[in-house]
């Protein structure tokens, strides 16, 4: 019999938390109010968030202060697009071109960046490899295109570790010495504009960044 919440997984969040688990852990243990993906054996609770954070938030607020917790959350750094007909027979598989980094976190984070701060709270971020499995062809409904599809792990390319602010420093590429706006930030970091604007907001919270004047209508920020 399936555990609590079990039937609820796409198979990214399964295999990641198969991935995840050693001997010792207990999957799907209700503590509290609410139920935990992994509890390990030294008591730290593992989460493993596939889509945005903002769910969490009630989680988190109510176990941080008392529990070790450790947000699992995989970027699809490769990924490989499969097209499957009705009978799941492979009609194309082709590379995305896009390459996704630990950047992407900043897309998550920015729904409670300052709680990196919390001594409680571990963000673990899995740079993967994935097969996104879709339908034969996207789903045009009331002048909308949809193509929806599965998540499903191939690898683990690398594991990057988020304990405290300066960590996320650590794990960025180097940012600009002197004073920059969020376009130069983008470019920096090899991330469309809008992902750098949310890291600046996540980076400002977090005391890691600050203004710093104006270059004509353009704010710059620097390092603190």
């Amino acid at each position: 019999m399936a555990g609590i919440g079990v039937l609820r997984e796409g198979p990214l969040h399964a295999a990641v938390k198969e991935l995840l688990a050693v001997p010792g852990d207990v999957a799907e243990v209700r503590v509290g109010r609410w139920v935990i993906d992994l509890v390990r054996a030294d008591g730290e609770l593992v989460e493993v968030q596939t889509g945005g954070f903002g769910p969490l938030a009630p989680k988190l607020d109510g176990l941080l202060d008392d529990h070790r917790v450790r947000i699992v959350h995989p970027v699809a750094a490769e990924r490989r697009i499969v097209r499957v007909g009705e009978g799941g027979e492979v009609l194309s598989a082709r590379r995305s071109p896009r390459r996704a980094t630990v950047v992407e976190i900043f897309d998550k984070l920015v729904t409670f960046p300052s709680l990196l701060a919390h001594p409680n709270l571990t963000i673990e971020v899995l740079l993967t490899r994935e097969d996104h499995i879709r339908g034969p062809e996207p789903i045009r409904r009331r002048r909308r295109t949809r193509d929806p599809g599965q998540r499903r792990l191939v690898d683990v390319i690398e594991r990057v570790e988020l304990r405290q602010p300066a960590d996320v420093l650590s794990a960025l590429p180097p940012l600009p010495g002197e004073p920059f706006t969020t376009r130069e930030l983008a470019s920096a970091l090899r991330c469309p504009t809008m992902l750098a604007q949310r890291t600046v907001y996540c980076l400002k919270l977090m005391e890691l960044v600050e203004p710093a004047g104006k270059r004509g209508r353009a704010p710059l920020h620097r390092l603190v």
